[in-house]
């Protein structure tokens, strides 16, 4: 339980760290627990989402481990698949993970980060419209959640790739009052900006988000940080509308 209310808090490296510590606390009490191992894999992935993670591929093959056993125990855990299809996502098996939040879905009708999840799959599969009116849902579920930020910023990810560049950079901004430490909001808000013409706006958005992450200088970095938004559906829309105002505020390709 303190795992999860650690997991729960708004997002950063000291809420990841204590997470992880509770919940390799509870699997050394007692190592057959279902929560403690998703609790654990969950806490690794988040990690390898956001960049955090020394070594990538250890910590997924680990969560990918203890995810098993869980589900071995309890095919039916809502929580297990929904963190399946976190740990799909990174890896960039998008089609795998949209399969995991759907199951998620249908096991909780009321799972909000499911719904969260899922529209943001489908948005990185191309299928942008469909993404949008599930993350809505998610906002409608889990209006309080003390992570609002990322639903925001990915909302506004839609409407910006889909010409609605006003209310993409409204949802942003929201985003980023909600939770300032995400380096990748700023970039999307860098984008967004470059790409309406506001460049002193994009640059200072910019230089936030290599303030907050210093390693991710080119496009070609911020791929390797988040190789999930390399699927050839997503870039067809982000090359014209998001890369290209990137690239206007000054960041380059390599």
């Amino acid at each position: 339980m303190r795992g999860w209310a650690w997991y729960y808090r708004p997002m950063s490296v000291g809420t990841v760290q204590e997470a992880q510590r509770a919940f390799e606390r509870a699997l050394e009490v007692d190592a057959r627990s279902i929560d403690a191992r998703i609790g654990t894999a969950s806490v690794l992935i988040r990690k390898v989402a956001e960049g955090w993670s020394t070594s990538r591929r250890e910590d997924e093959l680990l969560a990918e481990k203890l995810l098993l056993e869980a589900l071995e125990r309890d095919t039916n855990r809502p929580s297990a698949h929904y963190a399946f299809g976190m740990l799909r996502r990174v890896q960039n098996r998008l089609d795998e993970a949209r399969m995991e939040f759907e199951t998620t879905i249908a096991l909780d009708r009321n799972h909000a980060r499911a719904f969260f999840r899922l529209g943001q799959t489908l948005n990185l599969l191309g299928q942008v419209e469909a993404g949008i009116s599930y993350i809505e849902k998610s906002i409608r579920l889990n209006p309080r959640d003390p992570n609002i930020a990322r639903p925001y910023a990915i909302l506004g990810i839609g409407h910006f790739l889909l010409g609605r560049v006003d209310q993409g950079i409204d949802l942003f901004r929201q985003a980023r009052v909600a939770n300032p430490r995400f380096w990748w909001l700023h970039l999307m808000l860098a984008g967004a900006l470059g790409f309406k013409g506001d460049v002193d706006g994009a640059r200072g958005a910019l230089a936030e988000a290599m303030r907050l992450k210093p390693e991710v200088n080119s496009l070609a970095q911020f791929h390797a940080q988040m190789p999930w938004a390399t699927n050839p559906r997503y870039m067809r829309l982000a090359e014209p509308t998001l890369y290209a105002g990137l690239r206007r505020a000054g960041l380059p390709d390599e």
